[in-house]
């Protein structure tokens, strides 16, 4: 049953009087804007680090599962667009969830969410102490990450304006370097080397070609996540209706022919197997062309696998600020630096949750880890479209044909099923933490409920 319709006329009175009496986010962004936004977001450091393991799993046709991963995305994408049109304010999916099946769903999406950010770090800083950072220095691979992620906590308690203009940079650095693998491609075989025949050879000798690209997708997926945040840029946006799904599926086609074309200039430029044992996979082919400085090219995957890790730790620290000031996590989380204003607590916490995790696993397992994790909130949102079908929402809102959330939930359990035994078991762990905290989360508020109603509590109980 969907929670959503028994209190709409309350939820939406809240949203409807926030606009009236000026305290709603200011609608700032254009389409382009938006656009440039979600791409920045999507086109990430993961293809720099994870193209090797595609190709270990997929064969030599790294492109294959890429464009399989990008349509299994836009599926879920189409969700994404007809919530974000229809109820276009922060919260993203567990402001969703909330709405169609109560408010314990809504906080396992949030902490869900929560936990794959603190999961992304931990698999970006280990990418930083790969093969890219060895062109400078040979370090312990868990010295490095631990290092890296300290580092990254005090850029991040520094202040939000100094992370965006770092970020700004960064991803003009990190795309040119995708366009210069684009290029030494091309230019490798226009010169007669490489082989093109690699980009036809699917399956490896442990998986026949079928299950070789959806254990491939598995991973690739992991480059195309970072646009389900968007969502809560959906209020800011002049006019989210006709805006968001543009931007969205434009950003998305975009960052999907990117990566293509970065897969097939991989595979065709380095043997397979060279490319499956690299974690700096991208350097081979910078190697492999010539003309292009290794050390150069490295410091540019450094740059961009340190802004998609300082992106993320920004926004999991965030979030887990924001689900402590609503009672869904320990009220300690929502110290803040008395000067710089920013969330000491929840960075430091998050931050070394990811140091823990980045000790324990590979980045192909982090990876995956990710991907379960997201891969149970896109099953939840994409039931929740269709639960919430019956709230008409706001008015000409996009509407995704049926069918794609319904295949958006069979490409999710599928993909599910390509998940190893031991990250599931991670995942498991996970979610265990995040049911035991949802019980207490809505005991709690239960409790305070029954508290106010008596005229005996103030509301403010946290966990």
């Amino acid at each position: 049953m969907a929670r959503r319709v028994g209190n709409s006329a309350s939820a939406e009175s809240v949203e409807q009087g926030g606009a009236q009496e000026g305290t709603a986010l200011r609608r700032a962004l254009t389409t382009p804007l938006l656009y440039f936004f979600i791409l920045g977001d999507v086109l990430g450091a993961g293809v720099y680090v994870l193209i090797g393991q595609v190709a270990a799993d997929a064969g030599g046709a790294v492109w294959v599962p890429l464009v399989v991963a990008l349509l299994l995305a836009l599926l879920t994408a189409a969700s994404y667009a007809e919530l974000a049109t229809k109820y276009p304010r922060a919260g993203g999916a567990s402001h969703y969830t909330t709405r169609a099946f109560g408010p314990f769903a809504g906080f396992i999406a949030g902490f869900c969410m929560l936990a794959a950010g603190v999961v992304s770090v931990a698999a970006l800083a280990r990418g930083f102490g790969g093969d890219y950072l060895s062109a400078f220095v040979t370090l312990p691979v868990g010295l490095v990450a631990v290092l890296f992620l300290a580092l990254l906590a005090l850029v991040n308690a520094r202040g939000i304006k100094e992370s965006t203009r770092a970020n700004v940079v960064a991803t003009v650095i990190e795309v040119g370097g995708l366009v210069v693998i684009v290029v030494l491609g091309a230019w490798l075989l226009l010169r007669g080397d490489g082989d093109v025949g690699r980009l036809v050879q699917l399956g490896t000798p442990e998986k026949g070609a079928a299950a070789a690209v959806l254990s491939g997708s598995v991973l690739a997926y992991y480059s195309f996540v970072g646009f389900e945040t968007s969502v809560n840029v959906a209020e800011e946006t002049r006019d989210p209706r006709r805006s968001y799904p543009r931007a969205l599926f434009g950003a998305l086609a975009t960052a999907g022919a990117v990566y293509v074309l970065v897969g097939i200039a991989a595979s065709a430029a380095v043997p397979t197997a060279r490319l499956a044992g690299s974690s700096g996979p991208l350097l081979e082919v910078v190697e492999e062309a010539g003309g292009v400085p290794s050390r150069l090219f490295s410091a540019i995957a450094l740059v961009a696998v340190a802004n998609g890790a300082l992106l993320t730790g920004i926004m999991s620290s965030r979030l887990a600020y924001g689900m402590a000031k609503d009672g869904l996590l320990p009220a300690a989380l929502t110290k803040v630096l008395p000067g710089r204003r920013t969330p000491w607590a929840s960075i430091a916490v998050t931050t070394l949750l990811a140091m823990l995790l980045s000790l324990t696993g590979s980045v192909a397992t982090l990876a995956s880890t990710l991907v379960l994790l997201l891969l149970l909130v896109f099953l939840m949102v994409n039931t929740a479209v269709l639960v919430l079908r019956r709230d008409p929402g706001e008015a000409d809102h996009f509407r995704a044909p049926t069918a794609l959330p319904l295949l958006g939930i069979a490409s999710c359990v599928v993909l599910a099923t390509q998940i190893e035994a031991q990250v599931w078991l991670r995942g498991i762990a996970i979610v265990a933490v995040g049911t035991v905290l949802g019980a207490l989360t809505v005991v709690q508020r239960d409790r305070r409920t029954d508290e106010d109603e008596d005229g005996d509590g103030d509301g403010d109980v946290r966990v």
